[in-house]
């Protein structure tokens, strides 16, 4: 290992006052520290979040869960307060890794990496989520970017994550046995403003199936689900799955969420 500074400030502010003289960010170190491990990320200066209180901790803000960025993926799956008002977050939560990850894995962590096969990235999208920085308010929509890759801007931290209560909601995943990353997984929600379908894991990002949101909308059953089409052709294929394989995933995931939300 290489020398570093190792900074652990008390609030956001000093936080990002650490990143302007190059630091970077640690949440739960579940990405950082193995790229550290295997020279792929050499910081000269760490900046550790989990003593700032203020980036942790769930509350209810009207027909709203409010997330702290620096909630651990234990703490979500636990809470009768996540579990009451969307389960299927809490469940989510609760399958993520091993027991491990979810003691230090982060939910700001989590949505910030941006992970292809990373659960949290669904349901933010799935969700119609709105991810709250120290800057300024960004819609799900508008978040997810591309491999790796968010809209948030250089000094910019995620704070807290606001999700709009659905109507009912499921999430299903196909999991890499090793690593229990989403080979695929799907977030199917009934929200407000209709049916939103997320799939991790298939591609180089989280992304929404416009054909199935459409389908559902008009038909909330699993048959509508099955009568879709997924296209392949711009989907991950490695030693795990074909592409192909990946897309039956994605109809049959979608076609059980439905049928988990219908009862």
């Amino acid at each position: 290992m290489y020398a570093f500074t190792f900074e652990a400030p008390s609030s956001t502010a000093a936080a990002a006052d650490l990143i302007a003289q190059g630091g970077k960010l640690l949440a739960g170190g579940q990405s950082l520290l193995p790229s550290m491990r295997l020279r792929l990320a050499n910081p000269e200066k760490i900046i550790d979040l989990n003593s700032i209180p203020e980036l942790a901790g769930i509350c209810r803000d009207g027909n709203a869960l409010v997330i702290g960025a620096m909630t651990c993926h234990a703490d979500v799956a636990a809470s009768a307060e996540v579990k009451a008002a969307i389960p299927a977050l809490a469940d989510l939560a609760a399958h993520i890794g091993d027991r491990q990850v979810r003691a230090r894995g982060t939910l700001g962590g989590s949505v910030a990496n941006n992970d292809p096969a990373a659960c949290y990235p669904s349901a933010v999208l799935g969700l119609n989520a709105t991810v709250i920085t120290n800057q300024r308010e960004i819609a799900a929509d508008a978040f997810f970017v591309g491999m790796y890759t968010t809209a948030l801007e250089e000094g910019e931290i995620i704070t807290a994550i606001r999700f709009p209560i659905p109507q009912r909601a499921a999430y299903l995943k196909f999991r890499q046995p090793a690593s229990r990353f989403s080979l695929v997984g799907v977030f199917v929600a009934q929200t407000d403003g209709g049916v939103r379908v997320a799939v991790t894991g298939a591609a180089s990002c989280v992304f929404r199936h416009a054909g199935l949101e459409a389908a559902l909308n008009q038909s909330f059953t699993p048959q509508s689900a099955a009568a879709v089409r997924v296209d392949a052709s711009d989907l991950n294929a490695d030693i795990h799955a074909s592409a192909a394989y990946r897309a039956n995933l994605i109809s049959v995931q979608t076609q059980r969420a439905v049928a988990q939300m219908l009862g």
